[in-house]
């Protein structure tokens, strides 16, 4: 008994070594630590928007013609848009529905991805995989954001139809991922020890074929966000997304495209609030990749 938890404990102190050397190596990249802090900024902007907005108000129904289209001040350090509303008030908003969607889209696909990838690759070569990775090529043969517009110009346009729109062109980037892996693995001896003991197909594929997954699979969750997020805002930019009154980042830089270049803030905050998520989640995704790595070997 001893013996066994000795045995632990130096898988555990062997882990634990491990994670600190690829959190240090991800402590030495600036530009991940740069992602991580944008990623962490607009969450904590997101979450508390209703108490750190200057105006929460101007994020729903509101109309002040008199401080319309006013440039970047001290009152409105974004400046105001058509209607008179904060920008940078609906901006926080704005945040708060574009991590939203990312949210909700990647709970959506990445479960049925990953488990159709662990299937079509264990079972390579029969009908299972034939089926599988047919279907999921026909949707990849296609561009993602032709695809999603197809589908979100058929739906009634609204956030929600917007992230179905999304979810169901990108669960098949997560089967093909998981495909690959799974392929090259399934003949590994510890997945051969596992089918001769008589291990239930389940438990080989969710129990040893599974966790060689998950370093790769959250780094793609961590670049996709952005990548989700921005798919957002061009479905609001063309209107199949958010509706107004609701502050989209992509509704609030299409609104102000056409005042451009005289309020030329109206959209330009809107663009660079993209901007900054995007880039922060592509940062701390390069990072994570690099951590994970490490902590594997």
């Amino acid at each position: 008994m001893k013996q066994q938890r000795h045995v632990f404990a130096d898988l555990f102190d062997r882990d634990c070594e491990g994670f600190k050397r690829g959190l240090f190596k991800f402590s030495r990249n600036p530009l991940s630590v740069i992602g991580l802090m944008i990623v962490l900024a607009v969450a904590v902007l997101a979450s508390f928007a209703p108490y750190i907005a200057p105006y929460p108000e101007h994020a729903g129904k509101f109309v002040n013609f008199d401080e319309a289209s006013q440039a970047p001040s001290l009152r409105h350090l974004f400046g105001t848009d058509t209607v008179g509303r904060d920008i940078l008030s609906r901006i926080l908003f704005g945040y708060r529905f574009s991590l939203l969607m990312g949210v909700i889209v990647l709970s959506l696909v990445v479960p049925p991805g990953v488990v159709l990838g662990l299937m079509a690759g264990y079972f390579k070569n029969t009908w299972i995989d034939t089926l599988i990775m047919r279907i999921t090529d026909i949707f990849l043969a296609l561009p993602r954001l032709v695809l999603a517009l197809g589908i979100a110009a058929v739906l009634t346009p609204s956030l929600s139809n917007s992230m179905i729109a999304v979810s169901l062109v990108w669960w098949p980037w997560y089967c093909r991922n998981v495909y690959g892996i799974t392929s090259s693995i399934r003949n590994e001896f510890y997945v051969q020890a596992a089918e001769a003991i008589g291990a239930r197909t389940p438990h080989i594929l969710f129990r040893e074929i599974l966790p060689n997954c998950i370093s790769p699979v959250l780094t793609m969750v961590t670049l996709d966000m952005g990548i989700v997020i921005l798919m957002g805002a061009t479905l609001s930019f063309l209107g199949l997304g958010i509706q107004p009154p609701k502050p989209g980042l992509g509704t609030m830089v299409a609104d102000g495209a056409m005042y451009m270049p005289e309020s030329w803030w109206i959209s330009v905050f809107p663009a660079l609030a993209i901007i900054a998520v995007v880039l922060g989640f592509s940062l701390l995704g390069d990072g994570l990749r690099d951590l994970l790595a490490e902590e594997k070997v």
